[in-house]
């Protein structure tokens, strides 16, 4: 979870606080959350810092239909699509769906291995699960070696905290609690 623009609700962690309430209204269990975490802007320079914190949570849902209430819930907090990685009220991400990888591994495989590039330019039209740059991001792992750090990539094997553990220290600079 994510953004860097106020919202209706407030500033970027109150609206975190907000939709958190708002999934769980939904009938989704939630079942840890972690902290609020200042984050510089990616890319650098795009905009303010943003707030992230990562939840983990039951419901029963397939993965597309809890990504489609995640969409809604945004769409409540004024988030709009206007460029890729620009600045958001509000960034409700899909991460992963237990041990899944949707929509199959090579799918997964190619979006996951898609040159430097070519990220910027293509989006993915269709779910793709884990989140194919989740081991590259500290402002993913960070939040979520709180609240999972155990959790197992299913296509690499590896847990939250190797995961967090391969990436530069460059890359978890300046992720601090708020």
């Amino acid at each position: 979870m994510g953004g860097n623009l106020p919202s209706k609700a407030g500033d970027p962690a109150t609206t975190i606080r907000k939709a958190v309430a708002d999934i769980a209204a939904a009938g989704v269990t939630i079942c840890a959350v972690s902290r609020l975490y200042r984050t510089p802007c990616f890319p650098a320079g795009a905009g303010p810092d943003f707030v992230n914190a990562a939840l983990v949570a039951e419901g029963g849902m397939e993965p597309a239909a809890f990504l489609a209430l995640l969409n809604r819930i945004e769409a409540r907090y004024g988030r709009t699509r206007q460029a890729r990685w620009a600045a958001r009220t509000l960034d409700l991400d899909l991460i992963a769906a237990g041990q899944r990888v949707l929509p199959d591994a090579a799918v997964f495989a190619a979006w996951r291995d898609l040159p430097p590039e070519a990220r910027a330019r293509k989006a993915p039209q269709e779910l793709i699960l884990p989140h194919p740059r989740m081991h590259e991001r500290a402002f993913v792992l960070i939040p979520l070696a709180e609240i999972a750090p155990h959790w197992r990539h299913p296509a690499s094997g590896l847990t939250v905290l190797e995961m967090l553990d391969a990436l530069d220290d460059a890359e978890k600079r300046g992720i601090e609690p708020l």
